[in-house]
């Protein structure tokens, strides 16, 4: 057999340091990404009371010691889904793209608009809305870290719907009464395909619940400008 000389050897193509340097953060962004997400998958498929380091390890089928090494633990890997926007859509999501933008629309279509997105952007969340359904039964520090952000995206999105509002008329709690009616059908949605004739797990069914939620809004906002 020839030896291998070392111009042989040289030819090989080699990997570079850059090379494999430029490949390490790909590796642990993906890293992260799928522990982030099976925190999602755990929470929506088994509740909070499943929720561990060993549990969300073996759901990402990643090695424990990294939600350490990436997140400083669970408290931080917790943060970090609680803040990505595959849990709850941003202020900017439910506005239609951008804040300043909604903003700007006259009342009617402000508020056309923000409904319309809220409903789609958790319509196209179920591990979200699975979410939801268990933190009607459990309270916890989980829960309240995934209420904390919804709140503050809310409130984001209320302060861009509330301007050239008659005075006297309670945003926050029209927002309120809006949100709650629509995680309630989305809910019922899940289990329950038809709510009063209406189909929920159509667009023209929400098309109309969309309609109808904002007829009610601006006529309590005509009302209360007489």
């Amino acid at each position: 057999m020839r030896p291998v000389t070392s111009d042989a050897r040289s030819s090989r193509p080699r990997r570079t340091r850059s090379a494999a340097s430029a490949a390490r953060p790909r590796d642990v962004d993906a890293t992260k990404r799928r522990l982030v997400d099976a925190v999602g998958a755990i929470l929506a498929r088994d509740g909070f009371m499943r929720l561990g380091i060993n549990a969300i390890a073996d759901e990402a089928r990643a090695d424990k010691a990294l939600i350490y090494r990436y997140f400083g633990g669970l408290p931080g890997l917790l943060e970090a889904y609680a803040e990505d926007g595959s849990f709850w859509p941003t202020a900017e999501e439910m506005a239609g793209g951008s804040l300043e933008a909604l903003a700007a629309q006259p009342l009617v279509e402000r508020w056309r608009t923000s409904a319309t997105h809220y409903v789609r952007e958790l319509r196209k969340r179920p591990a979200t809305l699975a979410i939801l359904a268990w933190e009607l039964v459990e309270r916890n520090e989980i829960t309240a870290r995934l209420e904390e952000v919804r709140e503050r995206r809310g409130l984001e999105l209320t302060r861009a719907l509330a301007h050239d509002i008659p005075p006297g008329v309670d945003i926050p709690a029209l927002a309120a009464l809006f949100g709650s009616s629509i995680h309630y059908l989305l809910l019922r949605a899940r289990l329950i395909r038809v709510f009063n004739g209406i189909d929920l797990r159509s667009n023209e069914g929400w098309e109309r619940l969309e309609a109808a939620a904002v007829s009610m809004i601006l006529g309590a906002l005509d009302r209360a400008a007489r």
